[in-house]
């Protein structure tokens, strides 16, 4: 049976990358700013809908595409947290050099990655009404809301299957063919978004249908990355079906992060709804400002994404200090750059508000909530660090309890009695410091006292 090792020294694998030799600093800078550019232009890719629909249509439709973002992200956490399984699976038997183990485990997930794109579909395109009452959505702007979920739930299969391709390549290490292929689609849906809104003037649902198009492009370009013959993670068509104990070894690292993911998006939801009680107003605000915020995301996913892959390679090698070493590395990292952003959120709000919608109380609320939160980046930094670095130690379990106590069930529960007592949105922006700031002090306590590194042995 060929090694990983044995069969990259023999073939030359283009983009793989081995994180068990070398800088750790290096390799995981070197493997983080690729990941930093791709959710860079993510966020620009879900952000021209937001941008080009509030300057086309006005602020009905800005609200209902920017109220979008908790209803997807709760649709599709689950099957991303099982992908992120995936790829811990992926990077430990490559770290150990099981080249048998690593293919295998490619193509259980690509399977997954098919049946969940299309239940996905039938769910999304079903109950989007049901899901837009349930949230509270302003009946002057459920129309556009449920058109533009519709369209954009029609692609779900491609939106599923380019994360899970993304989260493949990048378990072995390759960070940067993802970004050149986020790249392209960011562009292409930029121009959709152009032709589709102020070119043809079509209405709300061109926005959704020109993000399907980009995704459907980028899953084009993984998959022919994918299929290329002659490398370690060639795929091939028919070799595309669950591998009983490889299934069984990602839903075991992945479904606790994928009941995590759905938990924090489900307590946003709860959010949302309370937000849309406020009037359309306060969701034009609240989703702008969610635009805003990812970018401040931006160098916790990159250093996360870099620390899971690395922590998984050399934890797969049993190179205990080495992984310390690294998981020390990209929480700093991490930690450090949110604050910077989150110092530059504070000061420069009313121009970031502005730029998606000028209204006064759009302006006004989306400012008040950016200055209430943006300073405590730090800490959602710190909370999601120390969970990457969970995840690649194969302890998934631990950030999932965290995640539903603290960020889903204490979230709620403050939301619920602050609203009883009094009705002012103001308390509603301060759930999200609170629910840091109570993460960030269990998570320092379980990474200072606990054996995270020899998390797959147990």
């Amino acid at each position: 049976m060929h090694t990983v090792h044995g069969f990259m020294h023999g073939h030359q694998t283009a983009g793989v990358r081995d994180m068990t030799k070398g800088n750790p600093y290096t390799l995981m800078i070197g493997f983080a700013l690729p990941v930093l550019l791709s959710q860079l232009f993510q966020q620009l890719y879900n952000t021209a809908d937001a941008f080009i629909v509030g300057r086309c249509l006005g602020t009905d439709a800005l609200a209902a595409v920017t109220s979008s973002g908790t209803l997807i992200f709760l649709m599709i956490s689950f099957f991303m947290g099982v992908a992120m399984g995936g790829g811990v699976v992926i990077s430990r038997y490559f770290g150990a050099g099981k080249a048998d183990a690593v293919s295998r485990a490619i193509h259980t997930v690509l399977a997954f990655g098919i049946v969940s794109g299309v239940l996905l579909t039938g769910v999304g395109v079903t109950f989007t009404p049901t899901m837009l009452r349930w949230m509270q959505t302003d009946p002057q702007v459920m129309p556009l809301a449920v058109e533009y979920f519709r369209y954009y739930f029609l692609g779900s299969l491609a939106l599923v299957l380019y994360n899970i391709c993304r989260s493949i390549i990048n378990a072995l290490g390759d960070s940067r063919s993802p970004l050149y292929y986020l790249i392209f689609s960011s562009l292409l849906n930029i121009a959709l978004d152009v032709l589709f809104l102020a070119g043809f003037h079509w209405g709300v649902w061109s926005a959704a249908v020109a993000t399907v198009l980009s995704q459907a492009a980028s899953v084009v370009l993984c998959m022919r990355y994918l299929l290329r013959k002659g490398n370690l993670y060639t795929v091939e068509w028919k070799k595309i079906r669950f591998h009983r104990d490889m299934l069984s070894e990602i839903v075991r690292y992945g479904l606790p992060s994928g009941v995590q993911n759905s938990v924090i998006s489900f307590a946003n939801v709860i959010v949302q709804s309370q937000i849309n009680s406020f009037g359309r107003l306060a969701m034009a605000a609240y989703g702008t400002h969610a635009k805003i915020e990812g970018f401040g995301f931006l160098p916790i996913t990159s250093f996360n994404m870099a620390s899971t892959t690395f922590i998984s390679q050399n934890l797969g090698a049993k190179q205990y200090d080495r992984a310390r070493q690294g998981a020390r590395f990209s929480i700093l990292a991490a930690v450090v750059l949110a604050e910077l952003i989150g110092v530059c959120c504070y000061l420069f709000a009313p121009q970031l508000i502005g730029l998606f919608d000028q209204t006064p109380g759009v302006v006004e609320l989306g400012v008040r909530q950016a200055r209430t939160v943006a300073l405590f980046y730090c800490l959602l930094a710190f909370s999601h660090s120390v969970a990457a670095v969970c995840r690649g130690a194969g302890k998934a379990f631990v950030p999932m309890c965290v995640m539903l106590s603290v960020w889903c069930v204490i979230r709620i529960l403050y939301i619920m009695i602050v609203m009883h007592l009094t009705n002012e949105i103001g308390y509603i922006y301060w759930a999200y410091p609170l629910t840091w700031g109570i993460s960030s002090v269990i998570y320092l306590i379980y990474y200072l006292r606990s054996d995270w590194v020899h998390g797959f042995e147990k």
